[in-house]
């Protein structure tokens, strides 16, 4: 099983956690991201996520980010297809979906990832034929009984 996490979904833990669904969220992705360490799910990851990450205003943040991708990314899609998401994002954002959210959601689907893990509300409306959108919490629910 493939997983593609978006931005929002790694800051999810720095978010505030006296919100009871923000701290689920949270205990659910570092699970999901302690699946990925034990080599039970496979994370992939693009340039995408990279140049947004780059722009935490928070070094600690975005260090412990780009070290959980450093050390865990098994299929990465790089800075050379970047023509090709943007030109695919424009469809996804006719559907109004925002533009990094859109190339997030290409990234996922060329590299034929299952799932996107995302807590962005807005984005998980959106239905994808080649990729599943999906909250951490309904994804750990999802996956609990196949592991």
């Amino acid at each position: 099983m493939r997983v593609y996490l978006d931005n929002c979904c790694y800051n999810r833990p720095y978010d505030d956690q006296n919100n009871v669904l923000i701290s689920l969220e949270s205990q659910a992705k570092l699970y999901v991201q302690t699946l990925i360490k034990e080599k039970k799910i496979e994370l992939a990851s693009s340039f995408v996520l990279d140049y947004e990450n780059s722009c935490n205003p928070y070094f600690d943040r975005k260090n412990a980010v780009t070290n959980f991708l450093n050390n865990n990314v098994s299929i990465y899609l790089g800075g050379e297809h970047s023509e090709e998401v943007i030109e695919k994002a424009e469809a996804v954002m006719a559907k109004r979906v925002k533009m990094k959210d859109s190339c997030h959601i290409v990234c996922a689907e060329m590299l034929k990832c299952d799932y996107l893990l995302t807590t962005d509300k807005r984005m998980l409306k959106y239905k994808d034929s080649k990729v599943k959108l999906i909250n951490p919490i309904d994804f750990v629910e999802l996956i609990e009984s196949e592991l």
